[in-house]
């Protein structure tokens, strides 16, 4: 997306309800060329609606909590909710909204088990958190937006802050695998999109079978880097961003 698209994307998802020509002005764009992206762009047309009085909407909102992000998500709360669920109940309620969101849930190669295990690391990093105030944070497992053939964005695990979004990959594995830090840092660009210029994203990938990992891997024909880490070391990830420990 171009720095306009993105623009007119954000200003729809943080207003409730807005016209084309009010959009225009707070941009200070051409009506033409901004009725160009509201009809052509893949975000606009796929995450945003017009309703009977012309005036746009956001399906997922760029405002805490993010209204209609649960749509999209095999289970979305707020991390407290999420912690006061007990394992069973909390899997239960993910495999229904994995069913209602079209999510595969083919168990044959334990897909439940990792759906646990990954939950187990996200307790274990709140306990770890200690005093922290993450009363407020989200948390959204199994993210899966795709309505058409333009858009796709895929998560195993987002928590949401104040100002970042930490997407992570999850892998039951102690080896680190370039194409799987490529999997963990594809669909960045597009959660940036998603949830507005006052985030900054971090994806990461988590290895919960390794011990004591942390270190930044090069992503492929590029200069940047993804944190790598077992789920052990994930509290350093958000140390790092928010500095609990400073």
């Amino acid at each position: 997306m171009d720095l306009i698209e993105r623009d007119i994307y954000a200003l729809i998802c943080s207003n409730d309800g807005i016209k084309a020509k009010e959009i225009a002005s707070k941009l200070n764009r051409d009506r033409k060329a901004v009725n160009h992206y509201l009809y052509s762009s893949p975000f606009m047309r796929e995450l945003c609606y017009q309703d009977g009085a012309y005036n746009w909407h956001g399906y997922i909102r760029q405002a805490r909590p993010h209204r209609g992000l649960e749509e999209f998500c095999g289970f979305y709360s707020l991390v407290p909710e999420f912690l006061a669920l007990g394992e069973e109940e909390w899997l239960e309620l993910l495999k229904a909204g994995c069913r209602k969101i079209g999510r595969n849930l083919n168990d044959a190669r334990g897909l439940f088990h990792s759906f646990t295990d990954t939950a187990r690391t996200m307790r274990a990093l709140f306990r770890d958190l200690g005093d922290v105030a993450f009363g407020e944070w989200e948390i959204a497992f199994e993210l899966r937006i795709k309505k058409a053939r333009w858009i796709r964005i895929y998560g195993d695990v987002l928590v949401i802050t104040q100002r970042y979004v930490f997407s992570l990959e999850f892998k039951m594995k102690d080896k680190i695998e370039e194409e799987e830090v490529l999997q963990a840092a594809k669909y960045g660009e597009y959660l940036e999109v998603l949830f507005g210029p006052g985030y900054d994203v971090i994806p990461a990938l988590v290895l919960t079978r390794a011990e004591d990992l942390y270190r930044y891997v090069d992503l492929r024909g590029t200069t940047a880097q993804i944190p790598v880490c077992s789920g052990d070391m994930l509290f350093n990830i958000f140390d790092e961003y928010l500095g609990f420990l400073d």
